[in-house]
């Protein structure tokens, strides 16, 4: 079985999953810029089983564009965002990871962007594959083996 690791920026808290992201996005929604200040974020999607925490780290809830809200979880000590579930699909029980928390973060380039009705104007991705407006369909653009994992691990 395969082993990913990623930390927080002080590396009071490491984490690792045990199998590779189901899929990982950039979304260019408001709500995500507003909470990394930043242009957009990167996330990879894994399943919370496959997801193992060491260090403390607390959690708040954020709002999100559907009104379902997250909850974001990050480090005690320097408050790195490393991870959020997302309340709209929280019996899926996956979890989104701030992808450039791993510590080789660039195993993970962004498979899809979204939202990108709220992108900033000077980011081009006009060669960009798999480019939303907002959200896209999973069934239709998540790989077929991790729609599968997911099946599997949430029967």
């Amino acid at each position: 079985m395969l082993d990913y690791k990623g930390s927080c920026d002080c590396g009071q808290v490491n984490y690792s999953i045990s199998d590779k992201p189901l899929f990982t996005q950039a979304c260019h929604c408001k709500d995500c810029k507003k909470s990394t200040g930043s242009s957009f974020v990167v996330h990879s999607t894994v399943h919370e089983d496959d997801l193992t925490i060491n260090g403390k780290v607390d959690s708040t809830e954020l709002s999100t564009g559907s009104g379902a809200g997250r909850r974001v979880y990050f480090c005690t000590n320097c408050g790195t965002y490393l991870y959020c579930k997302y309340m709209i699909v929280e019996s899926q029980r996956i979890v989104g990871i701030r992808s450039k928390t791993f510590n080789n973060p660039d195993e993970f380039p962004p498979e899809a962007h979204i939202f990108v009705k709220d992108k900033d104007p000077w980011i081009n991705l006009t060669d960009v594959k798999n480019c939303f407006e907002v959200m896209y369909d999973r069934e239709k653009i998540w790989p077929e083996q991790s729609l599968k994992r997911l099946e599997e691990k949430n029967s």
